[in-house]
């Protein structure tokens, strides 16, 4: 039987939580900054958990957890 590979992009990208849940960073914080508020910015910059619809694709290519 052969080892179960992990999709090495999601790797960098997601993280399990102690919960079981997987966390993600936000989108659209790279550039174009001027326009953002300052309270959109901060919580652009905080992590969120994966939606629960995206769960199960998120899962199946992290498959060691």
């Amino acid at each position: 039987m052969p080892k179960i590979k992990t999709r090495r992009a999601a790797a960098k990208r997601f993280q399990l939580t102690g919960s079981g849940k997987y966390r993600r960073r936000r989108q659209n914080m790279r550039h174009i900054l001027t326009k953002k508020s300052p309270g959109r910015k901060m919580r652009l910059g905080q992590a969120t958990l994966v939606d629960q619809a995206n769960e199960k694709a998120v899962r199946r290519m992290l498959p060691n957890g």
